[in-house]
């Protein structure tokens, strides 16, 4: 892994000296918006030092208006930034310094782009042969899409899964969070450190390029779906909240307005279910005494829940399934989630001071490692707040070399 300039970051608090699973790496994050930069965030997290690359006076779209935006505060935090124009041969030259001190570089700009400003892979990696670059799109590197547009809800689309949300009777719906751009960020995370234990310790030397995109992150998530339109032509249809194939499993209002998941997919559960509804009759009816009688009755097994579940509060329903060893859940909202003592007991919730939002919540440190957790040890940076460590700790340039560069828009 790359080695810091005199073996440290300048100007690290206490808070920064804790160590994390990934220290010592270095990473340049090129990103904008939410893929690239989530995966540099993740990597971030646990102790990597990643250096968020900005356009000079602009910065990354997702800072909005005012510099800062609820978005950025938790996709950007425990980053240093510096601006730099990669358009300019200047800003490239300086780039390709800071690729030869680092480890990873992640971009997500549309294919093409770097190497026409002439930092594509292969001049990154003639520059550092160790060097693992991590590049996010739309639809991947190659092939007939490669060169269109894209954002969360085209991945979506064409990935399939929008196509198969919503109900029957309805037209497609979009899922409530960004799936794509999230879902890259984390397999885009896997994959560099998947290359960097075949660098480091599978087989030592090398990095290599990597290539992850919105559609492609959508169809790995999507299961069975592809055997069985392979083995027998079926098309996965919306199904509403319902998975088919497993049944009883449904989301039932109660009588205080709101909403309960109820799972009893298999016989054993099932079997518990009609017992704590008391309706234990249901175990030998002809329509629901097996799975596939089940699947077959689902919406005549379905309404039998609901009348069970209407008479009851949320509360008194999920106290009921619980104590019957029913699967059950509350269908939360957001204030919910910040009332729950589950989110509170995992940290699940942190509030973090932004410096031109002040406090912000957003989700903690996740997943949970137990002998290096993640820290967030700095908010989303200021734009270009470490340009003078960087270009001068790091990189060792003089005041007036970088009084010059500022001066003429190249950082």
């Amino acid at each position: 892994m790359a080695e810091h300039a005199n073996g440290a970051i300048t100007g690290q608090t206490t808070a920064d000296l804790q160590p994390g699973a990934l220290r010592g790496l270095r990473v340049l994050d090129c990103g904008q918006i939410i893929a690239a930069p989530f995966a540099a965030c993740l990597l971030a997290d646990f102790g990597a030092d990643v250096i968020k690359v900005e356009q000079p006076g602009i910065g990354d779209a997702y800072r909005g208006e005012q510099g800062s935006s609820f978005g950025w505060a938790a996709d950007d935090r425990n980053k240093r930034s510096i601006t730099l124009d990669l358009r300019r041969p200047e800003g490239q030259a300086l780039l390709k310094r800071l690729v030869a001190v680092s480890d990873v570089v992640i971009e997500n700009f549309l294919p093409g782009t770097m190497e026409r400003w002439r930092l594509g892979y292969d001049e990154l990696a003639a520059v550092n042969e160790r060097l693992i670059m991590l590049r996010c799109s739309g639809f991947g590197q190659t092939g007939p899409y490669a060169q269109k547009y894209s954002f969360d809800r085209i991945g979506l689309a064409i990935g399939g899964m929008t196509y198969a949300t919503g109900f029957a009777d309805r037209p497609p719906a979009r899922p409530g969070y960004f799936v794509a751009d999230y879902g890259t960020g984390l397999f885009g995370a896997f994959a560099v450190l998947t290359a960097i234990y075949n660098r480091d310790i599978a087989q030592g030397g090398r990095g290599q390029m990597i290539d992850v995109s919105l559609y492609e992150t959508v169809w790995k998530m999507s299961g069975t779906v592809a055997a069985q339109y392979a083995s027998s032509g079926q098309i996965r249809e919306r199904n509403g909240n319902t998975v088919p194939g497993v049944v009883p499993a449904e989301q039932f209002e109660t009588a205080d307005g709101r909403y309960v998941v109820v799972h009893a997919g298999t016989d054993r559960v099932f079997s518990r279910l009609c017992e704590t509804i008391g309706r234990p009759e249901l175990r030998t009816d002809p329509r629901f005494a097996t799975p596939a009688a089940r699947r077959q009755h689902q919406d005549a097994l379905h309404a039998e829940i609901a009348v069970w579940v209407r008479g009851l509060t949320q509360a008194e329903c999920l106290g009921k399934l619980d104590a019957g060893g029913v699967p059950g859940s509350p269908v939360f909202n957001i204030a919910d989630i910040f009332a729950d003592p589950h989110f509170a007991a995992r940290g699940n919730i942190v509030r973090v001071k932004d410096p031109l939002l002040g406090e912000v919540a957003q989700p903690g440190i996740y997943p949970h490692l137990s002998a290096t957790p993640g820290t967030i040890r700095r908010p989303a940076p200021l734009l270009g707040d470490a340009n003078a460590e960087i270009y001068g700790g790091l990189l060792g340039l003089a005041p007036d070399e970088l009084a010059g560069l500022r001066q003429s828009g190249v950082i």
